[in-house]
C-alpha cells in the first residue's frame, strides 16, 4: 500500500522548492501518493511536470495557511493533517502547519518542514518576529531540512534548533543528463557567433532579490563582445529591460521568458552568472556546474563551497557592479581558461550533486520519519 503524503506549499509556482518537490515526487512513483496545498491557488505551474501516472491531487478547499494566529484556524489545519501518513511544510508560508502540530499535535503524522531561502524581504537581516514564530512552532516538526550550510547556521543560532533535528540534504540534478549536447533551437538569437563573443547565460526568477538589473549594468561595461540571456519569469521584467535600454545593450540582452529542461540548454553558455542580494545553494548554479561552465556571482550563501577550487577567483568579494564586470570580461578574454574551470565545476557536480543522492537522502529520511524506513526506496 502506497503512503499518503501531504504538501503544504505557499505557493507551487515552479521554483526551486517547488521543483525539487516535483523531482522526489516522480523518483517515489507508486509507492506514495500525494495532496498539495497552495495557499496562492492560482499558483500552480509545479504541477506541469509531475510525470505522468504519479497519483496527486490539488486540495480544492484547503483550511487557509496563511493568516493572523487563531486557535481555530491552527485546529483545522490539524484536524486536515490526521489524515495523511506524513506532512511536508514548505518554507515561511506554511509554517502554519508546524504551528498547528504544535498546538494540536495529538494523532498528528509527523511533520517535517523544509526552509529554502529568504525574499526580499530578509535578503539582508532576519525579521525578528518570524525568528521568534520559527522558534515556537519548530520543536513540533519530527526534522528541519536545509539545503545549505548558511541556513543550517541560521537555524542553530537564530532559530535555537538542536543540532539532531537539523538535517542538511544538499540540491541534486541529473548531472548526467547535463553532458548531452545542448539544442540551440530553444535559443535562437544564440545561432549565430561574432568574432570573439561569450554567451553569458542567467537562469533565475525575475525578482528583486536578483537584482538581475545589476548584472545588465555590469555586463554593459565589458569590453568583450557578449550576449547575456536571462531565462525565468517575474515581476523585474521590465526593470531588466529598462536597464539595458538605460545601457544601451538592448540588442545583446535576451529575456526568452522561462524554459523548462534546463539540460537542453545550460551547454549553449559560456559563462554562468549570478548577482543576487541572497542566495542558499541555488540549483542553477548546480546545473550550470553540472553543463560545464564556469560561474561568475557574488559570494552568497552556499555559492563558494559548491563551486570548483579553480573557479574561487571568479567569485565577486564585493557584490558590485565592477567586481562582476571584471571577471566576466576575464573569462570573456580567457575562453580555454573559461572551458578548463568549467570541466572542474563538472566533475565537482557529478561527486557531490547527483540527483540520485539527493533522493536516496530524502527517502531515508521521510521513511525514518513514518517508522517505515525503505518505504519509499
Amino acid at each position: 500500500m502506497s503512503i499518503h503524503v501531504l504538501h503544504l506549499h505557499s505557493t507551487f509556482a515552479l521554483g526551486g522548492k517547488e521543483a525539487r518537490a516535483v523531482r522526489l515526487m516522480n523518483a517515489f512513483g507508486d509507492r506514495a501518493r500525494h495532496m498539495i496545498v497552495s495557499a496562492m491557488p492560482d499558483q500552480l505551474g509545479a504541477r506541469d511536470y509531475i510525470a505522468k501516472g504519479i497519483k496527486y491531487e490539488i486540495a480544492l478547499d484547503p483550511p487557509p495557511l496563511s493568516g493572523k494566529p487563531s486557535v481555530r484556524r491552527y485546529e483545522a489545519i490539524a484536524r486536515f493533517m490526521r489524515r495523511f501518513d506524513l506532512v511536508l511544510t514548505y518554507n515561511w508560508g506554511a509554517i502554519d502547519g508546524v504551528m498547528a502540530a504544535r498546538v494540536f499535535g495529538k494523532g498528528l503524522p509527523p511533520v517535517i518542514h523544509h526552509e529554502d531561502g529568504f525574499n526580499a524581504d530578509e535578503a539582508e537581516r532576519l525579521n525578528p518576529v518570524r525568528n521568534m514564530y520559527r522558534r515556537i512552532a519548530l520543536p513540533a516538526a519530527h526534522a528541519l531540512v536545509v539545503p545549505s550550510a548558511v541556513l543550517e547556521r541560521v537555524a542553530l543560532k537564530h532559530w535555537k534548533q538542536p543540532p539532531e533535528r537539523i538535517r542538511r540534504i544538499a540540491n541534486g540534478v541529473p548531472t548526467a543528463l547535463y553532458a548531452q549536447k545542448p539544442d540551440p533551437s530553444l535559443i535562437p538569437e544564440l545561432q549565430k557567433r561574432r568574432p570573439g563573443e561569450m554567451f553569458i547565460g542567467c537562469l533565475a526568477g525575475l525578482r528583486p532579490v536578483k537584482d538581475l538589473p545589476m548584472l545588465v549594468r555590469a555586463a554593459a561595461g565589458m569590453s568583450a563582445r557578449f550576449k547575456l540571456v536571462i531565462i525565468g519569469e517575474g515581476p523585474e521584467r521590465q526593470a531588466i529591460l529598462d536597464a539595458a535600454e538605460a545601457m544601451a545593450i538592448e540588442d545583446q540582452v535576451i529575456l526568452p521568458g522561462f524554459l523548462p529542461e534546463p539540460h537542453r540548454y545550460m551547454g549553449l553558455f559560456d559563462i554562468f552568472a549570478l548577482s543576487s542580494r541572497s542566495e542558499q545553494a541555488p540549483i542553477s548554479v548546480i546545473e550550470a556546474m553540472a553543463a560545464g561552465l564556469p560561474v561568475v556571482a557574488p559570494r552568497v550563501g552556499d555559492i563558494p563551497a559548491m563551486v570548483s577550487e579553480i573557479n574561487q577567483m571568479y567569485l565577486a568579494p564585493e557584490r558590485t557592479e565592477v567586481a562582476i564586470r571584471d571577471r566576466l570580461d576575464t573569462l570573456a578574454k580567457h575562453p580555454d581558461g573559461a572551458r578548463h574551470i568549467g570541466q572542474a565545476n563538472r566533475e565537482r557536480a557529478r561527486a557531490l550533486f547527483d540527483e540520485a543522492d539527493m533522493v536516496a537522502a530524502y527517502a531515508r529520511l521521510y521513511g525514518e520519519a513514518m517508522g517505515r524506513p525503505g518505504v519509499l526506496g
